[in-house]
């Protein structure tokens, strides 16, 4: 009998998205009246900007040319979309990053789940918690995170960093030496952000005890505040210990298209074996890229009129974050984020953030992500996102003002 990887048999049943679609879904067949609201899943809702979609017009008529046809993409992705990064995400804010130390893919997420293959089964993690969720369950896929206990929602081998209002949702160094160090900034699902100063703090820790950072700035677009640094390598010491994950989902709106970047640098290693040469034989062996078309269309987005449409949707996304958070916090509600990152992380008080759920969408009709879901720290947490209308937004905040 064929075996199976029994990993997979360890991941809880049910997904949180998963499980909100299926309350929403039995809800509003019992209640067919109901006008409910998402601000839950973090998808976005605005169209492609124009020049995004022009670009992907020009690739398809070039698909369709003998002499402009493209067949498979270079491994690392194509040198004008990699040397494009390398100078106005990286080299422009003073960092040291070159075109080939970019891997282009379809997507952060693809990335931040993939890269622990690099790892040895016995590697130690570290998470922020509450943190997104693809981190852990990547790694007990792969047998990395010992057994799960339903009661405390932890696994035995993964050491948690909690991130609470107690602490400024600010972790304390762990007292377990890690080997593999996630870190997420503007942090998903909090929404609240870290100085270069306190990034420095991990990227000495580190570099001092030989672990790996993996840093997911899929959100770094939203960061408005000086002290808040867009990328780990801003902060002095993270070539040598930091792989950096960015993706073109939330800023230019690629969720459907698919389209991300993740950063090796050369000086990232574990001991002789260089992260980066191991990385570009994984990327080129298993080719996670993207196709001429997607990265076609990602030129579009440091163009000119490209950079002018993506900053006007990323400001009326985060219009709505501060329409959440204001009004919110009108009514006494407890709130962070919703400054540097397009979702607010709201305190559900003496209810649990699966009650909170329950109650919203009975009360309000509007649906939101249980804080518990990314973690046993995000227990009375609750997540809500500005990624709808604004009409829907304003509505949203008006119905939960009303329960206050």
């Amino acid at each position: 009998m064929i075996k199976i990887n029994d990993n997979y048999l360890k991941l809880p049943g049910s997904y949180l998205f998963s499980t909100i679609a299926k309350k929403v879904s039995a809800y509003q067949e019992e209640h067919p009246e109901a006008k409910i609201i998402r601000m839950g899943i973090g998808d976005v809702t605005l169209p492609l900007a124009p020049q995004i979609v022009k670009a992907l017009h020009e690739a398809v008529d070039e698909m369709g040319q003998k002499d402009t046809f493209k067949g498979y993409a270079p491994d690392l992705g194509y040198s004008f979309l990699r040397e494009t990064i390398a100078k106005a995400d990286y080299q422009e804010r003073g960092c040291r990053v070159d075109a080939d130390e970019i891997f282009i893919s379809d997507g952060a997420k693809c990335d931040c789940g993939n890269i622990q293959e690099l790892f040895a089964a016995d590697a130690k993690i570290a998470v922020c918690d509450p943190v997104y969720p693809v981190y852990v369950d990547s790694n007990v896929m792969a047998g990395r995170t010992g057994e799960y206990d339903p009661a405390s929602e932890t696994w035995s081998d993964v050491i948690y960093l909690p991130c609470t209002m107690d602490n400024g949702f600010f972790p304390e160094l762990p007292k377990e030496r890690p080997d593999l160090i996630y870190l997420c900034n503007p942090c998903n699902p909090t929404g609240t952000t870290w100085t270069k100063d306190q990034l420095k703090v991990w990227v000495d820790y580190a570099n001092a005890n030989d672990a790996v950072i993996l840093y997911d700035a899929a959100y770094e677009a939203y960061i408005t505040t000086p002290e808040v640094p867009h990328s780990i390598y801003e902060v002095e010491g993270a070539r040598t210990c930091a792989i950096e994950f960015r993706s073109f989902s939330k800023n230019a709106g690629f969720t459907g298209v698919r389209l991300g970047f993740t950063v090796i640098p050369k000086d990232v290693k574990s001991g002789d074996a260089s992260i980066h040469d191991m990385w570009a034989r994984r990327h080129g062996t298993k080719y996670n890229g993207a196709p001429y078309i997607q990265q076609k269309a990602g030129m579009a987005v440091y163009s000119p009129e490209g950079r002018k449409e993506v900053k006007e949707q990323v400001a009326y996304y985060m219009r709505n974050a501060r329409t959440l958070r204001d009004g919110l916090k009108e009514v006494g509600l407890k709130v962070v984020g919703g400054v540097d990152s397009p979702y607010v992380w709201l305190h559900t008080g003496e209810m649990t953030s699966w009650e909170f759920f329950d109650y919203l969408l009975d009360k309000a009709h509007v649906v939101g992500t249980p804080g518990s879901g990314f973690g046993p720290s995000g227990e009375h947490y609750f997540r809500l996102t500005g990624f709808g209308s604004y009409e829907a937004t304003k509505k949203a905040v008006e119905r939960i003002k009303s329960l206050a």
